[in-house]
């Protein structure tokens, strides 16, 4: 298993306080899609969490976990948008 390291890192707010994070790889990623997700279960959810352990595992690029990530982070609402996003 790696980390599956991210080309940039995606930056959510997360928790009741709305903490940033900044998730740099497909494991960090798991790990939150794993917890605490407010759409935990939904279709984008899913698909984020099963690329980012294909990620970890190598069976994908990484970047293609970030992006299932980002698509779950914005359907959530968690998702802190930078004109470069």
């Amino acid at each position: 298993m790696t980390q599956g390291w991210f080309s940039r890192p995606v930056t959510v707010s997360v928790g009741v306080a709305g903490a940033i994070r900044h998730i740099s790889s497909a494991q960090q990623a798991a790990e939150l899609l794993a917890g605490q997700w407010r759409d935990a279960g939904s279709a984008l959810h899913g698909s984020a969490l099963r690329a980012c352990r294909r990620a970890m595992s190598g069976e994908v690029p990484a970047d293609a976990a970030r992006d299932a990530f980002i698509g779950a982070a914005r359907e959530a609402h968690v998702l802190v948008e930078h004109a470069s996003e």
